[in-house]
């Protein structure tokens, strides 16, 4: 391939290939953080799995499902700015390892729910013990990767959840089916167990593989580490900076949030109520369940890369990531429509799964590119925060339109509704470029 340096490289490193550093963090980062991300997604959603057992047999209703299944976020967005900024203060490692062992041992403590009042505590601990995670990732990766690579380190690292998906829905699907009755435990139970542990040993890999800054990547000569500290130093040089009062009262920042709230909507109708919606569409065995669910999540991961590379290419972020919200919109509305079939439903929620996954490593592209610093840490986890707000909404909302009309569809055309507003919204999200103007005017 043929590489140039980038224009911020210092003099006398310009012989050196950009791209072949980049693949070198690429190999270094994102494995580790790809496979996290999988640990925390599973851990997050794999009530959506549990249901099909769990509710049976602990007498759960579906309003009592789905505000334990959303009450999770009320937790994580009560400490998700407190951690991110604690992150950028303490760094990383330290504090990714903190929140991984935390969180899996809490999912772990998900097996012995008994009651109502006991799943509602500890999926609000769950969700507080996560809370920083992802915008911490997020945040993390701008402190390696400037602004014209980003989108594609973003939908490498947020291809997890499809991953997830693929993974997720299979395992559980055979957990379920082949560990209920063993050793006294039901499958569900079996299930919380076998995926929380993991998080807990990649808490400790953590701790001991992630370099805080690149300065401090002994696996990068020190010219490598120049040539990436001089691209941050660069790509940091039109950000905004101000502090969290001025975040907390930035249009920007709050149209952000709304956006990423509806994109969210989208993720977690699917994550939690895919397995339902197949199970309603006619397909009885739960292997069969976490087999068929794993297919709209594998489509999810083209669309997702080939979305991220044209968005960097091309630069008009806001229009990809609305475009891919509306189909998003559109195959949500599709699987409901065709509801009692089972095959026109898959094709809906695969369409539905390729929007929103295309749509997010696009999407984080615009609050990256516009603050820098401390207030890149507290802007990240406002919008990370506020729009998983949506994750406590959508899961509620179906839940009970479904309890009082009986049926599934009106509930997911809801979060349809808000997905396509997303879209709307999206195009009129600030772009790089105005936030340079913005920045520039503030400092004149």
């Amino acid at each position: 391939m043929k590489t140039q340096a980038l224009s911020g490289a210092p003099d006398g490193l310009s012989a050196l290939r950009p791209d072949a550093i980049y693949r070198r963090v690429h190999l270094r980062l994102l494995p580790l953080l790809f496979i996290c991300y999988i640990a925390a997604y599973l851990d997050r959603v794999n009530v959506g799995f549990a249901k099909l057992q769990m509710q049976a047999s602990l007498g759960f209703s579906d309003s009592v499902y789905g505000l334990g299944a959303g009450i999770f976020f009320i937790g994580y967005f009560l400490f998700e700015v407190p951690s991110n900024l604690w992150l950028h203060r303490v760094g990383a490692r330290r504090w990714i390892a903190r929140i991984m062992v935390s969180w899996g041992l809490l999912s772990v403590g998900t097996m012995f729910v008994n009651s109502p009042m006991s799943f509602y505590v500890l999926r609000f601990l769950l969700g507080a013990a996560e809370a920083g995670f992802f915008p911490g990732v997020i945040l993390y990766l701008t402190y390696w990767y400037p602004a014209e690579r980003r989108s594609r380190a973003t939908s490498l690292f947020l291809s997890a959840l499809a991953f997830a998906g693929i993974l997720g829905g299979p395992s559980a699907g055979w957990i379920l089916h082949n560990l209920q009755g063993v050793r006294g435990w039901q499958g569900w139970q079996w299930l919380f167990l076998l995926q929380g542990l993991p998080s807990v040993v990649l808490g400790l890999v953590v701790w001991r593989c992630l370099d805080d800054r690149v300065e401090e990547a002994r696996w990068l000569s020190e010219a490598e580490r120049r040539v990436v500290a001089a691209d941050i130093a660069r790509d940091a040089k039109g950000k905004l900076h101000p502090g969290l009062k001025s975040i907390l009262l930035m249009p920007r920042v709050w149209l952000l949030a709304l956006i990423y709230f509806a994109l969210v909507a989208g993720v977690y109708c699917l994550s939690f109520w895919s397995p339902s919606l197949i199970a309603a569409a006619g397909v009885k065995d739960v292997l069969q369940v976490g087999l068929l669910s794993a297919v709209p999540w594998l489509a999810g991961l083209p669309a997702m890369f080939l979305a991220a590379r044209s968005a960097d290419r091309r630069g008009r972020l806001p229009l990809h990531c609305a475009l891919a919200a509306a189909i998003g919109a559109a195959g949500l509305g599709f699987s409901v429509i065709f509801d009692d079939h089972a095959v026109w439903a898959l094709v809906g929620l695969t369409v539905a799964t390729m929007g929103v996954m295309a749509s997010l490593p696009v999407f984080w592209g615009l609050p990256t590119a516009l603050m820098g610093g401390e207030a890149a840490a507290a802007g990240i986890a406002l919008i990370n925060s506020f729009g998983n707000l949506s994750g406590f909404c959508a899961p509620m909302l179906v839940g009970l339109i479904k309890e009082r009309t009986q049926a599934s569809a009106p509930g997911v055309i809801c979060c349809a509704f808000v997905l396509l507003l997303g879209a709307l919204l999206v195009l009129r999200a600030p772009t790089v470029a105005n936030a340079a103007k913005v920045a520039k005017v503030s400092r004149t």
